[in-house]
């Protein structure tokens, strides 16, 4: 599995700290920017790793930014991405189980630095169930084609 990592200028410091992290972990890494404080757009970053995971079931991808928030946004506009804002560990596993998220997105501002390695641990060790959550995925993945699954019972 290889892993997609970018941040924008207030989440580069989070950034190395992930990537010391996964790379202890053994996983492959590509770090898709930014690399350096000036300011930079953030949607630029999610793109990168969006259409570097979307439809590659093989690869994960990691978003950072000060709330994380646009970071989410900007990458679920991405067909065949799947996107979770996480600030703890439980979170993490439980968008991984239940709504197989292929992009971790972190915010260095409501995360504690002591909580960010178990929090990318969880996330990359934990499976998705399938079953009940495999229909609920697939009705997003509708979603993105504009189907209308308001009726769908």
């Amino acid at each position: 599995m290889k892993i997609y990592i970018g941040a924008d200028h207030r989440g580069l410091q989070t950034k190395d700290a992930v990537k010391a992290i996964v790379s202890q972990l053994g996983y492959s890494i590509e770090d898709v920017g930014t690399y350096s404080e000036s300011s930079c757009d953030y949607p630029k970053i999610a793109y990168k790793v969006g259409t570097a995971v979307a439809g590659h079931p093989e690869n994960r991808g990691i978003l950072i930014c000060m709330s994380g928030i646009g970071q989410a946004i900007a990458a679920n506009k991405i067909d065949g991405v799947l996107a979770a804002l996480c600030y703890n560990a439980e979170a993490a596993a439980l968008s991984r189980q239940h709504n197989n998220a292929n992009v971790l997105v972190l915010s260095t501002k409501f995360i504690k630095s002591e909580d960010l390695e178990e929090i990318v641990k969880v996330w990359l060790s934990t499976e998705f169930e399938g079953g009940r959550h495999q229909r609920r995925v697939d009705l997003i993945r509708q979603m993105e084609t504009g189907a209308d699954i308001s009726q769908n019972d």
